[in-house]
């Protein structure tokens, strides 16, 4: 499962830099804030 919930944090955060990029500020700062809280950060660090 944690798996999982970092490969989907990780699309989050990768969809949300691309919106960043379209100009879509609120959109993409909402999606890599989701995907970071989404990734769980034991599996993400190595920990």
């Amino acid at each position: 499962m944690g798996i999982l919930l970092l490969i989907l944090g990780i699309v989050l955060i990768v969809a949300g830099v691309y919106a960043l990029l379209q100009k879509q500020l609120l959109w993409g700062i909402v999606l890599v804030v989701v995907g970071l809280i989404v990734a769980p950060s034991n599996l993400f660090l190595g920990l």
